[in-house]
């Protein structure tokens, strides 16, 4: 190439350059993704005197609050909440890249899901984090997302700041969801059956029943009292014998708070030295359990978890945890339906507007 041609490319790049200059003069250069700010500059040293994090929605605000080392829900009495999540929000927010301004014209930014978060129907979520003294330490309009299929490629999300109208385009993952059952560790336990030996079931007005594993690896729940029981379905006796087999709850209260009426206790004696009574309370459809460990190690990690709380579990629980006898037997069956019955062959066709004899 010679200096001739050199010199004809350089006017091109410098006309058009100036062109855009013109056309676009007041638009502040995007920062490469590399080079791009964080939102939050600093703010690792200061989530150290987090106390509060509070999410606002249209339909709702969700409190979490700092007890010690532990992040609970106050709605539902100071239940812990799933730790790992309250990180991920907190390391998300501390990592937080600007990398792209957009609209400043506050017209334009429900668009972008960034605005007024209290706005009926409106989709953004304003997340606050606080200390102690409730003074905010870091806070964010966040609007939609996008989420990135392809690999090695970082989420985004739609930004402001409250009380500015600038929205940005940011990159990293900042997951806030202000439905608090969305925060919720919900495994109470996960036992096998197969530990459990026995069984005793002790229901309001009715005669004791108690369940017993067979001898040997693959010996099944039976009934050994009473003694005369009618026969069982042993599929319905390994439900119980599953009672803790990745038992979750649908909703969670302070064990003083426990409504409905008591059912009895139940008693189950487990391998390894554990066990555990259930105390069940029924509330309309509402199947509500205490549960106490009793035994070694296993039982103190147990009952720091369980003491306290009483759990709403999963209707169909009932028959596993405090089981009437009738819930045992097998299902009967159901009788086919009867055949119509075919007129008498001698019947002779009556007249029209009269009765037909009735064969003798």
């Amino acid at each position: 190439m010679n200096r001739r041609s050199l010199l004809l490319l350089s006017g091109a790049a410098i006309v058009v350059l100036g062109g855009a200059l013109v056309l676009n003069p007041g638009a502040p250069p995007a920062p490469a993704p590399s080079g791009a700010v964080l939102a939050f500059p600093g703010l690792a040293q200061r989530l150290q005197s987090a106390a509060k994090i509070v999410a606002t929605r249209h339909d709702g605000v969700l409190e979490i609050a700092r007890a010690g080392e532990t992040w609970v829900l106050p709605a539902k009495g100071g239940y812990p909440v799933r730790q790992e999540k309250v990180r991920e929000l907190l390391v998300g927010l501390t990592e937080l890249r600007l990398t792209e301004p957009r609209t400043a014209n506050p017209e334009m930014l429900d668009r972008l899901g960034l605005d007024d978060p209290t706005n009926a129907g409106s989709t953004a979520t304003l997340v606050r984090v606080l200390d102690a003294q409730g003074d905010v330490i870091a806070e964010l309009v966040i609007g939609r997302r996008r989420v990135r299929t392809q690999g090695n490629v970082p989420e985004s999300a739609f930004v402001r700041r409250p009380g500015e109208n600038q929205a940005w385009l940011a990159e990293g993952r900042i997951p806030v969801d202000s439905d608090p059952q969305l925060w919720l560790d919900r495994d109470i336990a996960n036992l096998p059956r197969e530990r459990v030996r026995r069984v005793s079931v002790n229901r309001t007005g009715q005669p004791p029943l108690v369940l017993t594993r067979a001898e040997g690896p693959d010996g099944k729940l039976q009934v050994s009292e009473p003694a005369d029981a009618p026969p069982t379905e042993e599929t319905n006796l390994d439900e119980v014998g599953r009672a803790f087999e990745f038992l979750t709850f649908l909703d969670v209260k302070p064990e003083a708070e426990i409504p409905g009426e008591p059912l009895g206790e139940t008693r189950f004696e487990l391998t390894d030295n554990l066990a555990i009574v259930v105390r069940p309370r029924k509330d309309g459809e509402a199947v509500w359990i205490t549960l106490a460990a009793e035994g070694d190690d296993e039982a103190t990690r147990l009952n720091a978890r369980w003491r306290g709380w009483a759990y709403q579990v999963g209707p169909w629980k009932e028959k596993s945890f405090i089981p009437l006898i009738a819930d045992l037997r097998p299902a009967e069956e159901t009788p086919a339906p009867a055949e119509p019955a075919a007129p008498a062959p001698d019947a002779p066709a009556a007249p029209a507007g009269e009765t037909p004899p009735t064969p003798q």
